[in-house]
């Protein structure tokens, strides 16, 4: 069973429901007083899906297939809460925890940042939240239900120099695992005793795509991005690519824009290479001998290793500890091989793995505790600390 541990000392309290959604899923769950109850995956078939003509226009249709879920499962709508929810494509902002309001919404449902299903999960929990005060017609024990996003992927502290791109267009931007990453340096200041103003930790977060950040003094103060090309080859992604090879690829007359972005993100990396984004068939079969999958491994690992390095030199070497996580970090192969190669920097600790309900659940009764900073989302302008 999923449990949250004590937040500042006491047992959690509420009852919360946590909602993630994918391209064709919407996963959610159910935790009272820190102990999981219900957790769903809703599978959308191809042919609901293409009812609409853009996955924002999802919004109705999904939160529906929540709280029907919910009703047949035999849990109220009006005892939940609070609504936590993965945080979508918006900017600007920084890590931390908002209340979901007309401005999120507005630059959520326009797809301003990007178009992505991860930008349906606030306006969902928005939808559901409404739906149970409505029902309610009187706030419950933490006072009207709210939905929130917790550490939104755009999430910007970046240090002014490490914004600074080759030319003026082309600034670094933030997109990576903020959830994830927030979530297990959490979790490894609880094991290690440390404070987060006193530590620098390098977190590498491996799934289908890869980023690294460096956490320093509770901020994420420089990151490679998941999306933009600017980070290691990864399962599906291609990683940083030469600019004149791919200009000339652009400008061949033998692919769109968008088959072109789909070689760089969904067909690149080891999809590219070998039809496959599961890092374990890669392994073993590299394991097994076969050069093509030998080199490509060692690709893989140095590719990761050299971007570890590289946000060492952000703070001059000044590294407490490296963290590998995501659902790579559970090859032994692979951590192994990179802890080979940065160990000399920082000790390297693994924590494999990544659960987002889990994460927005316990940023959830860290809210209802009290024990964080609740902030309000401008559209037109970042949010001081």
């Amino acid at each position: 069973m999923s449990s949250i541990g004590n937040i500042n000392g006491k047992a959690p309290k509420g009852l919360i429901l946590v909602v993630n959604t994918g391209s064709i899923t919407t996963k959610f769950a159910v935790y009272k007083d820190g102990d999981i109850l219900l957790e769903k995956k809703l599978e959308h078939s191809v042919e609901e899906l293409s009812k609409f003509a853009d996955v924002m226009d999802q919004d109705i249709m999904r939160t529906k297939a929540i709280t029907d879920a919910l009703k047949e499962c035999g849990i109220r709508l009006e005892d939940i809460d609070i609504v936590m929810c993965r945080g979508g494509l918006f900017t600007p902002c920084i890590t931390g925890v908002y209340n979901v309001n007309a401005d999120m919404r507005e630059v959520l449902s326009t797809s301003r940042e990007g178009n992505h299903a991860c930008n349906l999960s606030a306006l969902i929990g928005d939808n559901i939240a409404h739906e149970i005060n409505d029902l309610r017609g009187h706030d419950g024990p933490f006072g009207p239900c709210v939905a929130y996003v917790a550490d939104p992927p755009m999430a910007d502290e970046m240090l002014p120099e490490c914004h600074v791109g080759g030319i003026p267009e082309f600034p670094r931007r933030t997109l990576f695992h903020a959830l994830n990453t927030r979530a297990i340096m959490r979790k490894y200041l609880r094991d290690s005793g440390r404070k987060a103003e006193d530590t620098t930790a390098i977190i590498c977060h491996m799934g289908g795509g890869v980023t690294i950040s460096t956490h320093r003094g509770g901020k994420v103060i420089d990151t490679s991005h998941g999306l933009g090309g600017d980070g290691p080859i990864t399962p599906e992604r291609a990683g940083c690519c030469p600019p004149y090879p791919l200009i000339d690829m652009c400008f061949s007359g033998k692919y769109t824009k968008q088959e072109i972005k789909k070689k760089l993100i969904g067909k690149g990396g080891a999809v590219a290479y070998f039809g496959t984004n599961d890092m374990r068939v890669v392994v073993d079969r590299a394991k097994q001998g076969i050069p093509e999958y030998v080199v490509f491994m060692k690709a893989f690992v140095l590719n990761i290793a050299k971007y570890i390095v590289a946000q060492g030199a952000l703070v001059d070497g000044k590294v407490d500890v490296i963290i590998l996580t995501g659902g790579v970090a559970y090859s032994k192969d692979i951590t192994d091989a990179i802890t080979k190669k940065v160990s000399w920097l920082a000790p390297v600790t693994v924590y494999p793995g990544e659960n987002e309900l889990e994460s927005l659940a316990e940023n959830g009764y860290i809210i209802l505790a009290g024990a964080t900073k609740i902030h309000t989302y401008n559209k037109d302008r970042i949010i001081e600390d």
